[in-house]
């Protein structure tokens, strides 16, 4: 009797099925317990003690939290313009008054001057006699928390799921005239920090809901074709070859030349995750075909053929975690690719369009030249928070991997 690396009893070859049932729960014993009965798969415990993983999460965390109560913690209404305030750079912030005396932090009202023809340089002019102190749990617009609004059919239009819960208080605000623009405004005069919070609930969650809708039909296909192989095998590969020969970038440029304009933001949205979705589970199918084949030979998969387990039960109670570190490696990897391929489709025209915000279209400012040299506030930031996104995920990948890897349940 031997045993998989996942738990699974491995039986020989000629044992009754009341002996394959027998060694199969021994061996899943065996993997849950030590020499002395005690419990020892603690995933969470390992995962835990990576400083890199716990970092990785820990940054999601803080990420996800600000984009869910975007509406709390940004001080303004990311679609409201500031008068006279387009392209300001970030707000500096004073401690001291102008006589050196020290009244806190706070800011002075700050509007756009001339243009210099020469340079393309704005003069930035502050009114330093009317202080503005700065201030957490500030009154400001009103708003909805928690609003949860969807597309459903046939119509499509938005059905608002949860209307939310209706509060005007802010995290931090100032209390005076003055605006407090921690990372600038956009040529609109919409203050850019608020539209970085709105716009990551796009490009967060739509690798979330992406993965969701990929991982399992890749899977699922995936393992049918490996494991029944034959003429269903050929139809399903071919079928995923003719999918990934398609360049998704011309693909969905095409699609885009047949959308109605009249699409709304969540509309888009749902439309990008489907179309992404559509294109990408060919690759993961051929890999979980290819670890498929493999696994499918395996003596814990033949016995439980011989107890009478139907095909299905055996691929996704036998087959496919058998393939869960390659799977949570590649959502990992999945999930960044998705918030790229909203940046690309908003920039072609596809994707989030303005006025609404998402890191995609506000990274396209990075296309005009001069905005990288005159206003780098707008590149910046949106380019940050996608960088640590992608690296918090891989890192993230890395310790589950390294945690609900049974085979370091030895070392």
């Amino acid at each position: 009797m031997t045993k998989d690396p996942y738990g699974f009893a491995l039986t020989l070859m000629g044992e009754t099925p009341i002996d394959a049932l027998i060694g199969f729960l021994k061996g899943r014993l065996r993997w849950l317990t030590n020499d002395k009965g005690q419990i020892t798969m603690n995933w969470w415990q390992r995962l835990k003690k990576n400083p890199l993983a716990r970092f990785g999460a820990i940054l999601l965390l803080v990420f996800y939290i600000a984009v869910i109560a975007a509406d709390f913690v940004a001080p303004y209404d990311p679609y409201i313009p500031q008068a006279s305030g387009s392209l300001l750079p970030p707000t500096r912030i004073y401690w001291f008054s102008t006589s050196g005396k020290f009244i806190g932090p706070h800011v002075y009202p700050t509007t756009q001057g001339d243009t210099n023809l020469e340079t393309g340089d704005r003069e930035v002019i502050v009114d330093k006699t009317k202080p503005s102190p700065l201030r957490l749990f500030v009154q400001g617009p009103e708003y909805h928390l928690l609003r949860l609004s969807l597309p459903l059919p046939p119509s499509w239009d938005e059905v608002t799921i949860f209307p939310g819960i209706p509060l005007n208080w802010h995290l931090f605000g100032t209390t005076g005239e003055a605006k407090i623009n921690l990372l600038g405004t956009d040529d609109q005069g919409r203050d850019q920090f608020s539209r970085l919070l709105h716009g990551g609930r796009i490009s967060l969650f739509i690798g979330i809901v992406g993965v969701a809708l990929t991982f399992p039909l890749g899977m699922i296909i995936g393992g049918i074709s490996g494991y029944l192989g034959g003429w269903i095998d050929a139809v399903i590969m071919r079928l995923a070859e003719v999918l990934m020969t398609f360049p998704s970038i011309y693909l969905l440029v095409t699609l885009g030349a047949v959308l109605p304009p009249g699409l709304s933001s969540t509309q888009r949205f749902l439309l990008i995750v489907c179309i992404t979705s559509f294109i990408s589970w060919a690759g993961l199918a051929r890999v979980i075909r290819g670890q498929v084949l493999s696994i499918k030979e395996r003596e814990f998969v033949q016995a439980a053929r011989a107890m009478g387990a139907k095909p299905f039960y055996i691929i996704t109670r036998h087959v496919l975690p058998q393939t869960a570190t390659y799977i949570i490696i590649s959502a990992t990897l999945a999930v960044p690719s998705f918030i790229g391929a909203e940046a690309v489709l908003s920039l072609i025209g596809l994707g989030i369009q303005q006025p609404d915000p998402s890191w995609g279209n506000m990274l396209s400012l990075a296309t005009n030249a001069s905005i990288l040299v005159l206003q780098p506030w707008l590149i910046w930031p949106p380019a940050l928070v996608i960088v640590l996104t992608v690296l918090a995920f891989n890192l993230l990948g890395d310790g589950l991997r390294d945690a609900l890897d049974p085979r370091s349940l030895e070392r």
